[in-house]
């Protein structure tokens, strides 16, 4: 915070107290956020030469925003990433206005640069489950083999995050029919479990070698300790090199293929919402254009141009 005034620093800081109080934002996003915004502050400081107050943010211009985009632009940040951190810039001004009794027009006027949102790239439901009977099927030690069907059963019979699924401990076991998980932002919601992902863990648990803790992690890794996400990542890598599946084929794509398969099969995009934690039905809405591509394809496949 080096040549900003105690006003703007303590602005900032006061707005991620907020962010995490009220809003509930993750220590993840927090950090974003704040990355963001320093960003932003720092840039002004020296675009002006002065020091930086909080009567100072108040007389940001369009010209500023415009030189701080142009330079993000300048060194290398993507699109993606400058949208981001608009968003991050905006969200701040607009609570500070609030608080200080600015207009912060010329900064929510800004326009985000134009970026293409990337597509989930789903598993056919084929694929995702002989990814799962690979995955159970390839390593030496049978509970080894069970631990990892059992977290990629999660993945795509409940839509679960691979850090929602490794975060459960042995409290959570024997699953009941529906989990209460804590996603992102520590918010809270209800998965229905299908007996299949039911019995895929209470094979794993029969045959682990180490003693159920009602706080311990669920999932143990080799050692006994918390299992490594990475293990994961690195079980549906071999699985997904022997059933020649491309290299989307990652833990987070059950998770995607999980939503889009119950959107084709008639599933309501706000249950689906519910369902994945999404906070925005936007987020949700991206697996429509999915299903929209997917049928594109299948058009394109059947009626080729001559």
């Amino acid at each position: 915070m080096t040549g900003w005034s105690a006003g703007a620093g303590d602005a900032l800081a006061r707005w991620l107290d907020h962010l995490k109080a009220l809003d509930g934002a993750s220590a993840h996003t927090l950090k974003a956020y704040q990355a963001d915004v320093s960003g932003f502050l720092g840039f002004l400081h020296s675009h002006h030469g002065e020091g930086l107050g909080v009567a100072r943010l108040s007389q940001v211009s369009q010209s500023d925003m415009r030189s701080w985009m142009a330079h993000e632009r300048g060194r290398g940040l993507s699109s993606r990433s400058l949208a981001r951190a608009l968003s991050s810039v905006k969200g701040f001004m607009r609570w500070l206005a609030d608080r200080e009794r600015f207009d912060p027009s010329h900064v929510l006027a800004a326009r985000a640069p134009k970026f293409q949102r990337k597509l989930p790239r789903p598993l056919a439901e084929d694929a995702a489950q002989k990814m799962i009977e690979q995955v159970d099927l390839q390593a030496m030690e049978p509970w080894i083999a069970a631990r990892d069907g059992a977290v990629v059963t999660l993945l795509y019979g409940c839509g679960l995050r691979i850090s929602e699924a490794l975060g459960l401990t042995g409290a959570s076991y024997p699953l009941p029919e529906v989990l209460r998980i804590r996603g992102k932002g520590d918010k809270e919601r209800i998965v229905p479990v299908l007996p299949a992902a039911r019995d895929a863990v209470a094979e794993y648990v029969r045959l682990c070698p180490y003693t159920l803790e009602e706080g311990a992690a669920l999932f143990r890794g080799a050692r006994g300790g918390p299992l490594n996400p990475r293990l994961i990542a690195k079980a549906m890598e071999r699985a997904r090199m022997a059933l020649g599946l491309p290299a989307s084929a990652t833990p987070h794509a059950m998770r995607h293929s999980f939503a889009t398969h119950l959107l084709a099969a008639g599933g309501d995009l706000r249950a689906i919402q519910e369902l994945l934690g999404h906070a925005s039905l936007s987020t949700t809405q991206i697996y429509t254009a999915v299903d929209s591509a997917r049928l594109m394809e299948v058009y394109q496949a059947a009626h080729p141009r001559a």
